[in-house]
C-alpha cells in the first residue's frame, strides 16, 4: 500500500472555476441580494464580490448602477402578463395593478422606477401590452401613445409614495394628524376644506387607485395631443 506521499498533489492555489460572468447571471445575483437585502446593496461592489471577481469586470456587461437597477426592474416585470377576462379597461387596471404590486414588494425599488429607465425585453412587452389595450378600447393612436408613459407615471409614483409611507414608523401617526387638521379646519377661513374634509381622506389606496386609472384612460380618450413635429429630445429640453 502506498502512503500519502505517493498521492497527486494539489496546488493550495487550485480551486474550482469560476462560472463565466455574463450579463443574465449579473442581473440575476443582483436581483438575489435586493430580495434579501433591499435596493441600497445593490452596488457594483457588493455584486463584484458575491459573484468573486473586480467591479471592473462587470462594466463589461452592465455601465453603470442606474442601468442595473433598470435590468431589476425589467427581471421582475416577467411575471405580469394580461388576464384573459373582463373588458379592456379592466384587463388594463389588472395589469397597472399588477405592475404596482412588484413594485410595492420592493420600496426601494418603487422610488428608483421614478428615475430609471428599463428598456429590456420584458419592459417592452408591458408597454406593448398596454398600447393593445388602449387600441382595443378605441383609443386614438397618438393619445395611446402619450398615454402609457401618463399611466405609468402615475402608477409608479403611487407605489413609491406608499411604500415610502409603508416604511415609516409614524405613518399612522402622521396621516391621524393629517385627518384632524383637514376635520378641525374653520368654514370661515376655508371653506371648501371644510365641506369635503370627509371626502378628502375617504376611500382605501386600492380604490383610490383604481378610480385614479380610471381617470386617466378617461382623459387620455378624450383629450387629444398638440400637433407639431417637436422631437423627444427637444420636450425634454
Amino acid at each position: 500500500m502506498g502512503s500519502d506521499t505517493d498521492q497527486p498533489r494539489r496546488s493550495r492555489r487550485e480551486r474550482p472555476a469560476k462560472p463565466a460572468l455574463s450579463r443574465d447571471g449579473i442581473v440575476a445575483t443582483a436581483v438575489g441580494i435586493m430580495r434579501s437585502e433591499g435596493l441600497a446593496k445593490v452596488t457594483m461592489r457588493r455584486l463584484a464580490q458575491e459573484l468573486d471577481t473586480g467591479p471592473a469586470s462587470l462594466y463589461v456587461y452592465v455601465a453603470n448602477t442606474a442601468e442595473l437597477h433598470a435590468a431589476i426592474l425589467d427581471e421582475l416585470l416577467e411575471p405580469l402578463r394580461v388576464k384573459d377576462d373582463g373588458d379592456w379597461r379592466e384587463r388594463l387596471e389588472g395589469l397597472l395593478t399588477s405592475y404596482t404590486n412588484t413594485l410595492f414588494a420592493h420600496p426601494g425599488l418603487a422610488r428608483a422606477a421614478l428615475v430609471i429607465q428599463p428598456s429590456g425585453a420584458h419592459y417592452l412587452r408591458l408597454i406593448e401590452s398596454l398600447l393593445a389595450l388602449l387600441d382595443e378600447g378605441g383609443i386614438a393612436p397618438a393619445q395611446a401613445a402619450w398615454g402609457v408613459d401618463l399611466l405609468l407615471q402615475y402608477t409608479t409614483a403611487t407605489a413609491a409614495e406608499q411604500s415610502t409611507r409603508d416604511q415609516s414608523a409614524d405613518t399612522q401617526a402622521v396621516w391621524d394628524s393629517v385627518t384632524d387638521t383637514l376635520h378641525g379646519t374653520s368654514d370661515r377661513t376655508h371653506p371648501h376644506i371644510a365641506a369635503r374634509a370627509t371626502q378628502l381622506v375617504s376611500g382605501t389606496p386600492e380604490q383610490r387607485m383604481s378610480w385614479g386609472i380610471a381617470t386617466l384612460i378617461n382623459g387620455i380618450r378624450d383629450t387629444p395631443v398638440p400637433t407639431g413635429d417637436a422631437s423627444a429630445h427637444d420636450r425634454v429640453r
